[in-house]
């Protein structure tokens, strides 16, 4: 696998991944909804080592437990980042080819939209409240 790259709207922030992912799934669950001002966010979890960036993403602590990052001059959504994790979770849509990257579930259904018919026949989870890094 070559490595697996990104960027921002306005090309400010990229990134490139030199490992495959770990995980790659939807999550429904309402913070992820409101950051990224979509129905659903679809979460690349890397290892933070793996991870490079052109430039450093702002950084809003949008819970007690996570901080997410974006563009400072366009606002693209790019990332999720729980306190003393190894790994974080990219957004796929800031990836060159997000094609190449398969959910293997949805997480957060509790907060699943009822029209939201996205890749019904994958396992769900409900959210877990406490998350360990």
């Amino acid at each position: 696998m070559s490595d697996l790259t990104g960027r921002c709207l306005c090309g400010k922030v990229t990134f490139r991944v030199a490992a495959p992912p770990r995980d790659v799934h939807h999550c429904h669950c309402g913070m992820c909804r409101r950051a990224t001002g979509a129905a659903v966010a679809t979460l690349v979890w890397v290892r933070r080592d793996d991870l490079q960036w052109t430039d450093a993403p702002a950084r809003y602590r949008s819970s007690e437990i996570a901080t997410r990052g974006f563009c400072s001059i366009c606002g693209t959504s790019l990332f999720l980042d729980y306190d003393g994790s190894s790994e974080i979770a990219l957004l796929l849509g800031a990836f060159d080819a997000p094609a190449t990257l398969q959910p293997s579930h949805h997480y957060g259904i509790e907060s699943r939209l009822p029209w939201m018919d996205l890749e019904a026949e994958l396992p769900a989870r409900p959210t877990d409240p406490h998350p360990q890094p």
